[in-house]
């Protein structure tokens, strides 16, 4: 059993939240497994909001005040937690922003964008402000901060275990100018080669393979079940459904094995980033 996280209070918003929780919870004498009873949440949720990685939904702090007998503490700092934990993210991607942290291992598919761990600040600024070009300047400015904010992960020693798939038509079309665009694939390189991370190219003749449908991004963790995050447009959802979990794994590894090697795959987007610098990339 891995020992007990007990979390920094004083570390930012939803890790008070998450201690407070905890230490309500003990001094009633319940455990997790009792405090979710009825809640419709697993314990590996709730345990993740007490360590401060996961915003509690309103009607979880409702349950939890009625069980506790709080006075309808949680349900009134919920809100709190909530924009604290945004930090410049999109509200739906704010819990996974904060899980990547503590994750042991991430894996992405990326079929339409680099992942956002592998972007430079010209890429992202590109991404947010063409999928939300209504955005004020501050607005942009503000989630360009927080996605670069994520990129400090690499620089950790306990830094999760990195595994990409991008589709091979994100190195050929190019989403900016070709000299940034040749700046992003180098950075790709180096980063994926700095880290020991594994990064693999399905080529543009695969027609039919799995996780067609979208993205996902699997994460793992040394005390907590795995989650799967899937994004579409304006959205996003959390999966820890067991079941669910093990069937993305499941076609996460079919994709693996349709990619390309990672040697060779490195080797592609090294060259494209030459191509790239030199004028001479194919679309």
């Amino acid at each position: 059993m891995p020992p007990r996280k007990d979390p920094d209070a004083s570390a930012n918003v939803p890790s008070f939240y998450g201690a407070e929780l905890r230490f309500k919870r003990e001094e009633a004498g319940l455990t997790l497994e009792q405090l979710a009873e009825g809640s419709f949440r697993g314990i590996p949720f709730l345990s993740q909001i007490e360590r401060g990685e996961r915003r509690m939904p309103l009607d979880l702090a409702q349950h939890v005040d009625k069980v506790l007998g709080t006075d309808g503490f949680f349900e009134r700092r919920c809100e709190d937690a909530r924009k604290a934990k945004q930090s410049g993210h999109a509200e739906y991607f704010a819990d996974v922003a904060e899980m990547e942290k503590h994750a042991e291992s991430i894996e992405d598919w990326a079929p339409a964008l680099l992942p956002g761990l592998l972007q430079t600040e010209a890429y992202a600024r590109r991404v947010i402000q063409s999928g939300a070009p209504w955005f004020p300047p501050e607005d942009v400015e503000k989630q360009l901060k927080a996605r670069m904010e994520r990129a400090k992960l690499w620089g950790r020693g306990d830094r999760p275990a990195f595994w990409a798939v991008l589709r091979e038509e994100l190195i050929r079309k190019p989403l900016l100018p070709s000299e940034e665009m040749a700046t992003q694939l180098e950075h790709i390189a180096h980063t994926i080669r700095s880290t020991q991370g594994v990064l693999q190219i399905l080529p543009e003749t695969a027609v039919a393979y799995p996780l067609m449908m979208g993205m996902i991004r699997v994460m793992t963790f040394p005390d907590a079940p795995p989650v799967v995050y899937t994004e579409g447009l304006h959205s996003g959802q959390l999966i820890d459904y067991p079941a669910l979990v093990k069937d993305y794994r499941r076609s996460y590894d079919l994709l693996r094995a349709a990619a390309l090697p990672p040697d060779t795959s490195l080797a592609m987007i090294e060259q494209a980033a030459e191509d790239h610098r030199n004028g001479k990339h194919r679309a």
